[in-house]
Order: structure tokens, then C-alpha cells, then sequence
């Protein structure tokens, strides 16, 4: 059947040889991650809120970015203010993630929203809503 549907086409009839999977040299074999994993930056800051003046002793970072291990932000006395810059930051993904002030975990009205945390990790460090406990979410999309 297939021999007459190829001789329609002009072609050779196709030999019935059988098949046999051909090995790959180490050298011609395919890299094992070919697409390279995009990453970002973000900075991070946090101000004391209008009409507070007692400076906090620690403001740290803690999130899914860095496996839920603290990272100290540090204090600019020129702007008032508290930042720290995390590099290599996994993109095209939303990260969880929370700001501490003296070990408490403080709302930043400048995330990308609010998720339910997942884990204890993150119940750990999750702010009381309305609707319940709340972690911030980062979406870190990369071009």
C-alpha cells in the first residue's frame, strides 16, 4: 500500500530495514541544560512610616529567594533609609517573601501584592489580614 502511495509522488519505495537506535558519541550528545536560567536583580528598600522617629535596630529580607535566610539591609543615613540589593534572583517566576523590622514582619505597600503562604517557613513570617495571614509576592520576570 504505502509502496503505491509513494509511486503517486514520483518517489523510490522506502527499503524495509530494520530500525536500530544509533548511540550518540559523549562528544555529539546534547548539553544537558541548554537554556540558561534567567536571573534579575531587585533592590530592596524600607523607610520608617510618617511620624515615627525611633530608628529600628535590625531590617532584614527573608523570602523564597533566599531560602527563608535573613539578609540584612543597611541603613543610608543621607536618604533615611534602608536597602540592600539581592542579585541572581531565579526569574519568570513569583517569589514569596517578607520584610522584618526588629524581627517583626512589616507590610511594604511597594510588592507586587499578597499570597497565602505555603509552608511553615512562611507562616512563620506571614502579617495578619482580614482575609487572613499574608506574605508579599515578587514577580520576577525577565526578558
Amino acid at each position: 500500500m504505502f509502496e503505491t502511495f509513494s509511486n503517486l509522488f514520483g518517489r523510490k519505495p522506502v527499503s524495509r530495514s530494520p530500525l536500530i537506535r544509533e548511540s550518540l558519541s559523549p562528544s555529539a550528545a546534547p548539553p544537558q541544560d541548554t537554556a540558561r536560567r534567567q536571573t534579575f536583580s531587585k533592590m530592596f528598600r524600607w523607610r520608617l512610616p510618617d511620624g515615627q522617629t525611633h530608628a529600628p535596630a535590625s531590617v532584614e529580607v527573608v523570602g523564597s529567594f533566599t531560602h527563608w535566610q535573613k539578609v540584612q539591609l543597611h541603613r543610608d543615613s543621607a536618604l533615611d533609609a534602608w536597602h540592600v540589593a539581592l542579585h541572581h534572583i531565579l526569574g519568570n517566576r513569583t517569589h514569596h517573601w517578607m520584610l522584618l523590622v526588629d524581627g517583626k514582619p512589616t507590610y511594604d505597600k511597594h510588592c507586587d501584592g499578597l499570597a497565602v503562604p505555603h509552608g511553615p517557613d512562611e507562616e512563620k513570617y506571614a502579617v495578619m489580614t482580614d482575609k487572613g495571614p499574608r506574605v508579599m509576592m515578587l514577580w520576577a520576570q525577565t526578558k
